[in-house]
């Protein structure tokens, strides 16, 4: 055994054997390839950065120094039409989306302008646009009304503004200390089910100001909206006509230039353009209409129909946002969801759009841009803001082509702010309702995406179902909570319950699938030259292999066990399990006579019935348990539960095969830390310290080194039965002529850590071997 300082300390201190536990040298003094298992030292390196980590982390944080310098006209061309046509459509949305969250139209044109104008300096995507969204918006309407219940002194805007930077400061917190993966807990069907709920939500609240119809309260749950808006539609007013030839017209100009586009497909950008700008082109249409019905109308209560009003010219709010005591505790109950929605929004709408356009998006960075976007919008007047879907989309097929597009939208919606906030004043309301609609409509999961989801997995799509009708009988906060927890209580039953199978060994060979088409099997005289090679698959054939095939064990006494979805404390009980029943169903005990008497027996192993022979055919017919391989491919990390319960496992079947000893051996343990583990658990080594000279032993595997072929020097053979394993572990070299340099794959000291299931098996079957010759 090498020199071991650190394990004489254990052993002196602790009274714990070194051979059984950690090795430090990574070599022996004759040269012998040792492995070493990581220290505590090492982990607490690992928390203290290096100086190159911290340079690399800094250099993170603003990732537009990896493309500034090359910015060219070609992407400034393609920027400015995509930033300056995003700029047309934020506008009318945005004056839209503040009335959903009960604030005054320049609200939501603050909002954007601060997203626009930020987010392009830490931003991942090219393609992501933050500012008011419907679905946030949606939120912070419903937060303002139940805090004002409570605190009736707090005026909306100081609600929002504040909610903005107590959300963006915890978010900018969570990507400065890069959490961002955090936003893998939140599934493909949560977000599904999350949009198309609160789209059908914020639709349905829309209808009443689309038809006129007072007197519904939009913030009760969606079902009852729909109800009260169907007994209120003798109620409707001229509103509908405006509201509905707008919804109508929208809807028909997508349609018509769609249909234009496919038709004349060397016309279908300047059709997609034209799409694009179909709210731009209805607000102003519905903007002189407004005007012409109503210009002799001074105050926008006299107007005909519900108008927009008043809305003042530039940054009429800026300053600091209100923070203290009483915000935090009127506000605290409703930041988790704030936060929630803010990830899932824009996050999941970054990283579709990144896969769509072949680049990959930081999480962590995300929402350090996200979050100091919340941090310093309130101070201009913004309120919570985030990822737009529609927005995102437009821009995408705008042809942007760095996040600087960002700056030329917000250039637009300055020049809005400041040049034509007067024309705001004839919006009519119905209109902007019928963008929200119109809007909305997207993020509706489509039947064909439900098919998919139910191709893939039928329990995600019930989840999907439950989160959308929670979100329509209860409220759309309550939809999220639903969703993301139903999801992890799937993932958690589904690793508490994950399959483990027993393996056994086929001898395969590969044909032409046109040799198999129209015919059940192949001769084996046609492979004649294909050399045949061990393949390991399901002894209960789950995997669908062909139930023809002869599937058999590799060594009588030998299992071999591959868990699905690693091994921890919650299905470390269920795997084991698995393991006894399966193994002692088909063993015997070495001992068949062990006790002498009936009642020495213990009462969970009582033995035949009266008149049965002790003995029986059946029970004598059964190997006795000679070795266990586990496949550790799946297993990332071992806790001390689980690793206990292999230490338990092992104990067990030591009594039951006694006064022979188990073999254990273990394959793709690639994770450092669950290696330590299983050597801290006194596994790896040979527990009945055999003699192995003369090349006994257990066989490990050996690879070519890095130096290739060596002249004239002796190499150590590829095949397992030509490797010799001194009794200090060293491989024996096999003299040549020449060749390839090969050295052992592992340490030579953990033999029983191998690097496929072949080479375990081959290894456990030359052990057993070699038992039996001996004995």
């Amino acid at each position: 055994m090498a020199p071991n300082r650190h394990a004489d300390r254990v052993k002196r201190f602790f009274g714990i054997d070194p051979d059984d536990t950690l090795v430090d040298s990574a070599y022996d003094n004759d040269g012998s390839y040792y492995e070493t298992e990581p220290t505590t030292k090492d982990v607490l390196l690992e928390l203290f950065p290096s100086l190159p980590g911290i340079a690399r982390y800094f250099k993170e944080l603003f990732p537009f120094l990896g493309w500034i310098f090359h910015y060219n006209l070609t992407w400034l061309l393609g920027d400015l039409i995509a930033g300056v046509t995003v700029g047309f459509v934020v506008v009318p949305q945005g004056m839209a989306y503040a009335l959903l969250a009960n604030l005054p139209p320049e609200y939501g044109l603050y909002t954007s302008f601060v997203g626009f104008l930020l987010y392009w300096a830490f931003a991942t995507s090219k393609d992501i646009t933050i500012g008011a969204v419907a679905v946030m918006s949606t939120i912070v309407g419903n937060i303002i009304i139940n805090v004002q219940k409570t605190h009736p002194d707090l005026a909306a805007e100081v609600i929002a503004r504040s909610l903005a930077l107590i959300s963006g400061v915890v978010l900018l917190f969570l990507g400065l200390i890069r959490a961002g993966f955090i936003v893998e807990f939140i599934p493909l069907v949560a977000i599904g089910a999350f949009m198309t709920g609160s789209a059908i939500s914020i639709a349905s609240g829309q209808v009443p100001g689309l038809l006129g119809i007072k007197g519904i309260n939009t913030r009760q749950e969606t079902y009852l909206v729909i109800i009260e808006t169907l007994k209120g539609l003798p109620r409707a007013r001229l509103d509908a006509a405006m509201g509905l030839t707008a919804l109508f017209g929208l809807y028909f100009i997508r349609w018509f230039c769609g249909f234009m586009g496919r038709k004349r497909p060397n016309r279908a950008k300047t059709w997609f353009f034209i799409s694009t700008l179909r709210m731009a082109f209805i607000v102003i249409l519905y903007i002189f209409v407004s005007w012409l019905a109503n210009r002799h109308v001074k105050k926008a209560s006299e107007a005909k129909f519900k108008i927009l009003g008043t809305v003042p010219s530039g940054f009429q709010h800026v300053g600091a946002p209100r923070v203290d005591i009483e915000i935090l505790k009127a506000l605290g109950p409703d930041i988790p969801t704030t936060i929630l929605v803010l990830l899932i929004e824009h996050i999941a709408i970054s990283k579709s759009f990144g896969r769509v356009n072949n680049y990959i998006i930081n999480p962590s960075q995300e929402l350090v841009a996200i979050g100091f976007s919340n941090v310093f919008g309130p101070f201009l007047g913004g309120y919570p803001a985030t990822g737009s879907f529609s927005r995102t989309a437009i821009k995408a097929k705008a042809g942007v082509r760095t996040p600087l597009a960002g700056i030329f939208t917000a250039v637009i919606v300055l020049l809005a702010l400041y040049a034509l906030t007067s024309v705001f004043f004839y919006i009519p309301s119905s209109a902007l309702s019928a963008i929200i609609i119109h809007a909305v409509g997207d993020l509706i999961t489509p039947p064909r995406e439900l098919y998919k989801f139910w191709q893939t997995s039928p329990i995600e799509v019930v989840i999907f179902f439950a989160g959308v009708f929670v979100s329509i009988f209860t409220s759309i906060e309550n939809g999220i909570y639903v969703t993301v927890g139903l999801s992890g209580g799937i993932l958690l039953f589904r690793v508490a319950k994950s399959p483990g199978y027993f393996l056994g060994r086929v001898n395969t060979r590969t044909a032409t699938r046109g040799s198999l088409q129209g015919n059940s099997s192949i001769r084996q005289e046609a492979l004649a030259g294909e050399k045949p090679h061990a393949a390991f698959i399901a002894l209960d054939r789950s995997d669908l292999s062909n139930p023809e095939v002869s599937i058999h064990s590799p060594y009588p006494g030998v299992f071999i066990y591959r868990f699905g979805e690693g091994l921890n404390y919650v299905n470390s009980a269920r795997h084991l399990d698995n393991l006894t029943v399966f193994i002692l169903k088909h063993t015997r005990r070495t001992q068949l006579n062990k006790y002498d008497k009936l009642g020495d027996r213990p009462w969970n192993d009582p033995g035949p019935r009266r008149g049965k022979a002790l003995n029986s055919e059946e029970v004598a017919a059964r190997p006795t348990i000679r070795a266990v391989i586990l496949d550790f491919a799946a297993v990332g990390f071992l806790d001390v539960t689980a690793a206990q319960a292999l230490v338990d496992l092992r104990h067990q079947f030591d009594r039951y095969a006694d006064p022979d000893t188990v073999e254990w051996h273990f394959t793709g343990v690639a994770n450092r830390w669950t290696r330590r583990a299983l050597v801290a658990s006194g596994f790896g080594a040979d527990r009945r310290q055999a003699d192995e000279k003369d090349g006994a032993g257990p066989l490990v595997a050996v690879a070519e080194a890095s130096g290739g072929a060596v002249e004239g020097k002796a190499v150590v053979s590829t095949t397992a039965k030509e490797v010799d394993v001194e009794a200090g572990g060293e491989v024996t070299p096999v003299p040549t002529s020449g060749g390839t340099r090969l050295v052992p794959l592992y340490g030579v000291n953990r033999p029983y850590f191998h690097v496929d299931v072949e080479t375990a098996v081959e290894s456990t079957i030359a052990s057993l071997e070699r038992r039996r010759v001996s004995d």
